[in-house]
């Protein structure tokens, strides 16, 4: 494997849209999982995932692709926005009717650990054929011993900048190896000297958050030992750093932050021109890039003590419905998903860098000029990371709640409602609930 990337139909369907969208075959059969097509042998599979439209398009055109090449297998899509998605899965996996096939994130552990997940070991080597795969990505799938996940895409998360900005600004782009305080000074002038309306930076306190306890040799989640990895001294000095930036004026407001968030394209600051950096997942920026004609990049995160914090990890993936009818048709279709070119082509890198050496191989003879810098980015990642190894992260148990704990503080805290340390001893209180109420 290459060391740079170490880690890493039947034709006219009619369409009826799900609650929350559809990929373009019939509405899902109630019961759980598919059902056998009625006109024959073929089986039908349900698969959700959440996204935006340009992710359902290209998922809706590579579901017609896996069809005409399994022709015993139909593929009923549904998707719908992140914010709700997982509401909804969970409602679904409560009465019984949840797809065969959903995607999840670093909140795998939270579902292999309700024990909803298909078991798809007995299925590797067959019908899905992870050889190619990276070891890191399989190892990432496999929970207490079982495989019941496989990555889509790989990525790694960084600061993406508008760069048009910072060169209106006079301000030149800052280089891997920066620190935190580089990141609050520059903010700040991003902010004074383009004016009224235009920010340095968005508040990332809860994305950034396992970041910056790596950095600080502590970490989010103890997977090993079951517990949090963090204690309250130990994520104040965060919440500070963005009070103290926000006060200085190199933030956007909390209004705007509600408003506009960053991590949705369609009304994104960066892509609107107003403000310079964010950090966002490194599968992120060539979709954002697609939206506006400023120009972007990305650099590594700022460095705190020891190092970056940052790894080229899983951005998401399949897990099966242990209660599907179809385990094997699951297995077929992921293996599809990650293996088959025609398949990488159309999916491209909106989920992450494909996880398999062909299927880089094959991005990259094609790749567009945003795609180009993902690409460079991630091998810096992935060459920082043999210097500076951290562990792979997964959420904590009842990562939902945490999130929404998480961003409910920043903003008690932005608008003023609440101290910084009263609001930080709260949260840690409250996340001491969440985990342990989700054990």
């Amino acid at each position: 494997m290459k060391k740079r990337w170490f880690i890493s139909v039947l034709a006219a369907m009619t369409v009826m849209l799900s609650a929350c969208g559809s990929s373009g075959g019939p509405a899902a059969s109630s019961g759980s999982g598919g059902e056998a097509n009625s006109g024959g042998d073929q089986v039908e599979l349900r698969m959700m995932w959440w996204g935006d439209q340009a992710r359902a398009d290209l998922t809706n055109k590579a579901l017609e692709l896996f069809e005409q090449k399994h022709p015993d297998i139909k593929v009923v899509g549904e998707f719908s926005p992140q914010d709700g998605y997982f509401d909804k899965l969970n409602t679904q996996l409560a009465s019984g009717t949840a797809p065969d096939v959903f995607f999840l994130g670093g909140n795998v552990v939270d579902y292999a650990n309700k024990g909803v997940l298909l078991d798809l070991q007995p299925y590797k080597g067959n019908e899905l054929k992870l050889d190619d795969m990276d070891t890191t990505m399989v190892q990432y799938g496999t929970i207490n011993g079982k495989l019941v996940h496989i990555s889509a895409g790989a990525n790694a998360r960084g600061i993406v900048f508008n760069k048009t900005l910072f060169e209106k600004a006079g301000i030149g782009v800052p280089q891997d190896g920066w620190n935190w305080e580089d990141y609050a000074r520059i903010s700040k002038e991003i902010s004074d000297k383009l004016g009224k309306g235009y920010y340095g930076t968005y508040n990332f306190t809860t994305d950034g958050m396992d970041i910056y306890l790596k950095q600080n040799g502590k970490q989010l989640y103890d997977m090993t030992n079951n517990k949090l990895g963090f204690e309250e001294a130990d994520i104040l000095p965060w919440f500070q750093y963005w009070d103290q930036t926000s006060k200085a004026g190199g933030v956007v407001t909390p209004e705007l932050q509600v408003s506009n968030p960053a991590n949705d394209a369609s009304k994104s600051l960066i892509i609107k021109g107003k403000v310079a950096m964010t950090l966002l997942p490194s599968n992120m920026l060539a979709s954002y890039q697609s939206l506006t004609q400023d120009e972007l990049t990305m650099v590594q995160v700022p460095r705190g003590p020891k190092g970056t914090g940052v790894v080229f990890e899983s951005s998401q993936g399949m897990s099966g419905y242990a209660k599907t009818q179809h385990p094997k048709e699951v297995a077929e279709l992921m293996d599809f998903w990650i293996n088959d070119p025609e398949a990488v082509k159309i999916l491209g890198s909106n989920r992450g860098v494909p996880v398999t050496e062909e299927g880089r191989k094959t991005l990259e003879a094609e790749a567009s000029a945003a795609d180009k810098i993902v690409y460079d980015f991630t091998s810096r990642v992935s060459e920082a990371n043999k210097k500076e190894p951290f562990a792979i992260s997964y959420n904590p148990p009842g990562n939902a709640e945490f999130i929404k704990l998480a961003d409910n503080t920043v903003q008690l805290i932005g608008f003023g409602k609440e101290g910084v340390e009263k609001a930080v001893s709260d949260f840690y209180a409250g996340t001491v609930k969440i985990f342990q109420s989700n054990q």
